[in-house]
């Protein structure tokens, strides 16, 4: 059986999608730009953690296996004290430590991720390094896990070993460990079948990876697609779903009994069923009856980084790095501002300055899904006690257009159960169906994050054109709220 360490966390998640890995990899979807970057910040994390423990040897991934565990071997040996993806194999099942310490002791494995807390599934890892480990004839001394410390705020420098978490894990891999056996077992059975294991969709489907068969599995396998999917029902939690799914409710016009359901998900059945629209006119009359003109129309865009770059940060902060505000006069006169910081240095003072001098005191600020502009302003007046009494005030200001939708007192079918402004927008405003798709580069939230982190790596030329596409993105943004009141506006008369 040839099995790596990765191989056999997705056999632990699920037996057929390690299957198809051996024997149907057409089925699988190629990993998404999401999955691509959180491997990124995997190996940029690996790497920096290896400065904890100075001065190992590296082994080379491209020099082979065979050779690398071979070269492990004679550097342990050797007595070379840190190795860095220390390399072994036992009977076909490969692990590659991400540090290993050798010590008179034993060894001592130290495995890497850029996660910020233990999970289950890194005692797999950490096991299955243990278990191949000592059938190879070494003693392990110690197992851990080093995660980051999101409650380390970065000064001048970085201090590694306030960054990082180590937790020492050994109790509980030993008492997985005896379990291996029969699990390699199951694992070898299955990969010996030659018909596709039957097995069905569930919570592992997500847990504790998005498993790239999913498409396959549910889509292509079972149908589950479609606006009228039960999959797609608003506010009930998976369990529920599959629980329906299991007593063969797959589409809404399954559910026999509506009775059981909340008031918003047989709102949303019945809409789709009529292609219609929901409207409590009083209620939407009331939401903007407080409102007051100008209104400060106000969209963040923020990005994180896995190692903090900038005093006071910690990992994974969501820090601010562009805005966009649209005025919205009770003529119809709008006017726009914008602050897009520039790439490379820390961009909070210079945003928080634009913004103190673009919104004046008590102004009526709008925001869709007004939590995350709360949370930003907040964590910046924390950071920058000099401007925390204005920042605080802007967020105390700050309404939220998302109301009326999250309330259901507005819903159109084509929401999909949704009140994400990307839906909402397109139906309350269907001149601008296709606003989203029409922009170049930047078409998303994830995607600017994404641009902005990797703009000061870029050729001049390319950055130009992707920070006009930044701004063009969050522009749009707060230009649908404006279209969206004055939607609201016209529906309630």
């Amino acid at each position: 059986m040839n099995l790596s360490k990765s191989r056999f966390i997705k056999g632990m998640q699920c037996q057929k999608l390690l299957w198809l890995l051996a024997h149907k990899k057409d089925a699988l979807s190629p990993p998404s730009k999401e999955q691509v970057q959180i491997f990124s910040i995997g190996n940029e994390v690996g790497e920096l953690a290896c400065a904890l423990f100075p001065n190992g040897t590296r082994i080379h991934f491209n020099d082979g296996i065979s050779h690398n565990a071979k070269r492990t071997k004679e550097l342990l040996d050797s007595g070379v004290g840190v190795i860095y993806e220390a390399t072994f194999i036992y009977q076909g099942i490969v692990v590659m430590v991400d540090i290993l310490q050798s010590t008179a002791q034993g060894l001592i494995i130290n495995e890497v991720k850029s996660s910020t807390s233990l999970k289950e599934v890194y005692i797999y890892d950490l096991s299955v390094q243990h278990y191949v480990i000592t059938h190879c004839g070494y003693s392990v001394k110690g197992a851990n896990l080093i995660h980051l410390n999101t409650s380390y705020k970065r000064g001048e420098s970085l201090e590694l070993t306030e960054l990082f978490t180590i937790v020492p894990c050994l109790e509980s891999v030993q008492e997985f460990v005896p379990k291996i056996p029969a699990i390699l077992q199951e694992f070898a059975s299955t990969l010996d079948g030659q018909d596709e294991p039957s097995i069905d969709i569930g919570l592992h489907c997500d847990d504790p990876y998005s498993c790239e068969a999913k498409a396959y599995c549910w889509e292509a396998q079972r149908g589950i697609k479609g606006e009228d999917s039960v999959f797609h029902l608003t506010r009930l939690n998976g369990d529920k779903k599959l629980e329906l799914y299991r007593q063969g409710v797959v589409r809404f016009s399954d559910i026999k009994n509506l009775d059981t359901l909340s008031h918003n998900q047989r709102l949303q059945i019945e809409c789709f069923a009529n292609k219609s629209v929901h409207t409590q006119k009083d209620k939407i009359t009331e939401f903007l009856q407080g409102l007051r003109y100008p209104i400060y129309h106000l969209d963040f865009e923020t990005f994180q980084l896995a190692v903090p770059q900038f005093v006071g940060t910690s990992a994974y902060e969501q820090i601010p790095f562009q805005f966009s505000l649209h005025i919205q006069h009770k003529d119809g006169k709008l006017e726009h501002k914008e602050f897009l910081a520039k790439s490379g240095i820390d961009p909070r003072a210079e945003l928080i300055k634009t913004l103190l001098d673009s919104i004046p005191p008590n102004a009526c600020i709008l925001a869709y899904n007004a939590s995350f502009e709360r949370g930003v302003i907040e964590r910046l007046a924390a950071s920058f006690p000099q401007y925390e009494k204005e920042l605080l005030h802007i967020a105390s200001q700050i309404e939220d257009l998302m109301t009326p939708f999250a309330a259901r007192h507005y819903y159109h079918y084509k929401q999909n159960g949704s009140h994400s402004i990307k839906l909402v927008l397109p139906a309350l405003v269907p001149q601008m169906e296709s606003a989203y798709k029409e922009l170049n580069l930047v078409h998303n939230g994830e995607e600017a994050m994404e641009c902005f982190a990797a703009l000061e790596s870029m050729p001049k030329n390319e950055q130009e054109k992707y920070r006009q596409a930044l701004l063009a993105y969050c522009k749009l943004d707060t230009r649908a709220m404006v279209e969206i009141i004055k939607a609201l506006e016209k529906l309630v008369g």
